[in-house]
C-alpha cells in the first residue's frame, strides 16, 4: 500500500515516522490519487467549519444580518486571535445583539504559538488579544452558529449540543456534501463545545472537492469569502493563511485539529483531505506541502512554502540537531 509519511529524523537515525492517510478525488467521488488507508475514520474538527458556515448563508442569517464576505471568512477560520480578526468578529457578535457570554466556546492561548511557523529571525505576532471566549479560534464560527438560531427562532441557549436545531441543521448539511448518510456520520464534541463529525478520510476529500466547483449559492459565497479574506482564516505564520495568498483563487485550505487538513482545488475539480494517523500537527503541514507539490502546483509548495515543508528538531540549546522530512508520497490512479 502506497503511503506517505513524515519522518523526524536525529543526527544520522530515523527516530519517528508519523503515516499519513489521504485521499485526492473529483467531485464524483472518483479517487485520483491516494496515501494509506482512505477509509481510515476521520474526525474534520476545524476543516468541517466552511461546512458548518453554509447553512447560515442557505437560511438566509448572512443576508438578514449583513454579514460581510470578511466576516463570513473569519466565521470559517481557525484564526489567531489577531486583534484585526477578533474585532471582526466582535463587530458581528453586536450586530446580532450577541455578548460575549452568549458564546460556548471557551478560552485558550493563541493557535500562533501552537501552529505558526516562523522564520529564526521573525518574531511571533504581538498583537494578540488576551485569552478569551471572544478570542478563541473557533469565536466566529460560534457567532454565525448564534445567527442561524436567531433566524430561525431558535433558542441561543445550548446552541453548541447535539440535540440543538442549529446542530441538527449543521448535521444534514456536512451529510450532504460529504456524500454519507447522517446515521453514517460518528459524532463527538470539539474543543471548542460544539459537534464534531467523524468520517473516512475518502469523504472528507469529496466533500471538499465538491465544495470547490459548487455552484450551490451558499458553498460559492463560502468559497469566495475564504478566498478573498485567506488572512482572516488563520493568519500571520499559519499554513492556511500562506498556501492562500501564495496560489490565489487556486485552492481553499483549512486546517483541523489532531492533524487534518482539507483542501478545495477548484481548477482542477479536485478535493484533498488527510489525516496523520498519530495526530501530529507540524507532520501534517509537511505533508500537505509534499502533496501539492506532487500535484504539480507551480510555482513549486516546496519552493514557495519553504518554511513549512521542512521543520528543524532543536534540543533545548536552540542547536538543530535534526528535522522533519517527507517519504515516498502519493500513488496515482
Amino acid at each position: 500500500m502506497p503511503t506517505l509519511t513524515i519522518e523526524s529524523i536525529r543526527g544520522d537515525a530515523t527516530e519517528s515516522v508519523h503515516r499519513i492517510s489521504a485521499a485526492v478525488v473529483d467531485a464524483d467521488g472518483r479517487i485520483m490519487a491516494h496515501s494509506g488507508d482512505v477509509q481510515f475514520p476521520t474526525y474534520l474538527r476545524s476543516a468541517a467549519k466552511p461546512f458548518q458556515a453554509m447553512p447560515s448563508v442557505a437560511d438566509g442569517a448572512v443576508a438578514q444580518f449583513s454579514v460581510t464576505p470578511q466576516e463570513l471568512a473569519v466565521a470559517c477560520a481557525s484564526h489567531n486571535s489577531e486583534r484585526g480578526q477578533v474585532a471582526v468578529v466582535r463587530g458581528l457578535l453586536a450586530r446580532i445583539d450577541g455578548t460575549e457570554a452568549d458564546l460556548a466556546c471557551g478560552a485558550h492561548r493563541s493557535l500562533a504559538i501552537d501552529l505558526g511557523v516562523r522564520a529564526e529571525d521573525e518574531p511571533p505576532p504581538a498583537d494578540l488579544e488576551a485569552p478569551g471566549r471572544l478570542a478563541s479560534n473557533c469565536s466566529g464560527k460560534h457567532t454565525l452558529m448564534l445567527a442561524l438560531a436567531r433566524v430561525h427562532g431558535w433558542p441561543v441557549a445550548g446552541y453548541h449540543r447535539p440535540e440543538h436545531q442549529v446542530q441538527r441543521r449543521i448535521r444534514a448539511e456536512v451529510a450532504r456534501w460529504s456524500g454519507m448518510a447522517e446515521s453514517a456520520l460518528i459524532e463527538g464534541t470539539d474543543g471548542c463545545g460544539v459537534v464534531a463529525f467523524c468520517m473516512p478520510v475518502r469523504a472528507m476529500a469529496l466533500a471538499f472537492a465538491r465544495f470547490g466547483v459548487s455552484d450551490d449559492p451558499a458553498a460559492a459565497a463560502v468559497r469566495s469569502a475564504m478566498m478573498a479574506h485567506p488572512d482572516m482564516v488563520a493568519g500571520r505564520q499559519r499554513l492556511c493563511t500562506a498556501v492562500m495568498q501564495a496560489y490565489p483563487g487556486d485552492l481553499v485550505a483549512k486546517v483541523g485539529a489532531d492533524g487534518v487538513y482539507g483542501v478545495a482545488l477548484p481548477l482542477r475539480g479536485l478535493g484533498v483531505a488527510l489525516k496523520v494517523e498519530d495526530g501530529d500537527n507540524r507532520a501534517a503541514m509537511v505533508a500537505l506541502v509534499a502533496m501539492l507539490a506532487q500535484l504539480g502546483l507551480e510555482p513549486d509548495p516546496r519552493e514557495q512554502l519553504s518554511r513549512f515543508s521542512a521543520f528543524p528538531v532543536l534540543n533545548t540549546r536552540g542547536e538543530v540537531v535534526g528535522g522533519l522530512r517527507a517519504r515516498g508520497g502519493l500513488a496515482f490512479a
